[in-house]
């Protein structure tokens, strides 16, 4: 066996292995940061070490500082596990190593890439004409979707953004929801727009936006606009009434964004696609892969129903560069030149999963979600949202006592649970997104929350 294949072979031994433990370990991280330095930190060495030792040490510090997000019994974050046939491309794209930037530096990859995109926008119920480009999550998804508004809307007005630069331009009115993700405000920053140019706009109780507010804002507003939606909250789970959004945004010549980094997915549920009603009315879409698909970080995606604003808000010229003329290239989508391909997960996740097992996923973790609200419903507790999809917020009580309990969950390390603040609330939220996480798992996480709360509260059920 060459030294290639006997360490290719030992990384898969330590993936195996740490992948058949995951779901039998505590899920938060079990060490510390100094534990991990005194594994990690050595000296740079002079020559270098033995490369079988050196993945020895990695796997090994990774065992217990790691957190279990790969495990069924992680709820803190809206963060999917990464299905088998997932992870198995992702190796294949590490050991592949293209360049995915141009057609001719990857012909198998920007195809790969181009026939993904195509699923997703089948799936969102979106017309293929849209341009689809695979980035890092779905912060700079957003960013690349307000960078094509930023240039549309100003073009519409005769303002060449991306030559004149922003000194001098008209200003944009951005409109979003007060409840939108912080990503829609880092990416005003990153755009040399502001947060100070964001209107915000009223929600109800659920966090969805007011369309009456909308409608009061847009009539008053002069110039280029860009409306922000949201279709997914990372709280509740609730999605913006996006038929009225939309209806508003073209009545009054705005563009009109949707940050759909999980709801997106609902789309594949025939139960659940009434949620994403009034979507094909956007003109950019924003999502996460490695969320609800399940596929390995990082992998965001946006859509954008303009292909020429989409490129030209991406895109340069170079006189080095070989751009087919024929072929997409799939830099023209995105702010990187050099990049994985993010795509071969995601075409092998929606290949083996087909439409009917995307809906079951997607279904399977609402169902599991409504019984982690109706559990604690039952033993007392005080759910905060209405569960429409994968979230849950729990009150425990006051919210030093709702701290304690969730530091109570975490320490127990049956299941992992983050805190919140939700209209003025403490509370622990609950986002089920993995493949992996079955009835069991449910039923012994729900025990392992009753009776961190018992401890906590005195409370007996």
């Amino acid at each position: 066996m060459s030294e290639r294949d006997a360490l290719l072979e030992r990384a898969a031994r330590h993936a195996r292995d740490y992948l058949d433990h995951v779901s039998r370990r505590p899920v938060g991280g079990m060490q510390s940061a100094g534990e991990l330095s005194a594994r990690l930190a050595v000296p740079l060495p002079e020559d270098g070490e033995d490369a079988a030792v050196v993945l020895d040490a990695l796997a090994q510090a990774a065992r217990g500082g790691t957190v279990a997000t790969q495990g069924p019994r992680y709820f803190g974050f809206v963060v999917g596990s990464s299905l088998p046939v997932a992870t198995a491309a992702d190796w294949l794209v590490s050991a592949w190593d293209q360049n995915t930037g141009l057609y001719v530096l990857s012909p198998f990859n920007a195809v790969t890439e181009q026939v993904a995109a195509g699923w997703i926008l089948e799936l969102a119920g979106l017309p293929e004409s849209w341009s689809v480009g695979f980035v890092t999550g779905g912060s700079m998804a957003n960013f690349t979707a307000l960078a094509a508004a930023r240039r549309h809307v100003l073009e519409q007005v005769g303002w060449n953004v991306e030559e004149d630069g922003l000194v001098g331009a008209p200003p944009i009115t951005f409109v979003v929801n007060d409840e939108a993700h912080y990503s829609i405000a880092t990416s005003l920053r990153m755009l040399g727009l502001g947060t100070r140019s964001a209107v915000r706009i009223g929600t109800d109780a659920q966090g969805r936006m007011r369309p009456d507010e909308l409608a009061s804002v847009l009539r008053k507003t002069q110039g280029p606009c860009v409306v922000c939606a949201q279709a997914g909250n990372v709280n509740t789970g609730a999605f913006d009434p996006l038929e009225s959004i939309s209806d508003l945004a073209r009545e009054h010549g705005a563009w009109l964004h949707v940050d759909g980094a999980f709801g997106l997915w609902a789309a594949a549920s025939p139960g659940l696609r009434h949620l994403l009603a009034g979507l094909a009315g956007a003109d950019s879409v924003s999502t996460d892969a490695h969320k609800w698909l399940n596929v390995p970080y990082d992998c965001g995606i946006v859509l954008c129903a303009h292909p020429t604003a989409h490129r030209g808000a991406m895109t340069l010229a170079a006189a080095y560069l070989q751009e087919s003329p024929r072929e997409r290239d799939p830099r023209e989508y995105v702010p990187e030149e050099s990049r994985r391909a993010r795509a071969v997960p995601v075409y092998a996740a929606l290949r083996t999963l087909g439409r009917g097992g995307l809906s079951a996923l997607v279904e399977r973790c609402c169902r599991h979600a409504r019984r982690f609200a109706e559990g604690l419903r039952e033993a007392g507790y005080e759910v905060l949202n209405e569960v429409v999809l994968n979230q849950v917020l729990v009150s425990f009580g006051e919210p030093e006592v709702t701290r304690r309990v969730i530091a109570a969950i975490q320490e127990d390390g049956t299941c992992w649970c983050s805190g919140t603040e939700w209209q003025g609330r403490t509370a622990m939220r609950i986002s089920v997104s993995s493949w992996a996480t079955t009835d069991a798992d449910v039923e012994r996480s729900l025990d392992a929350m009753r009776r961190a709360a018992r401890a906590v509260t005195g409370r007996r059920e």
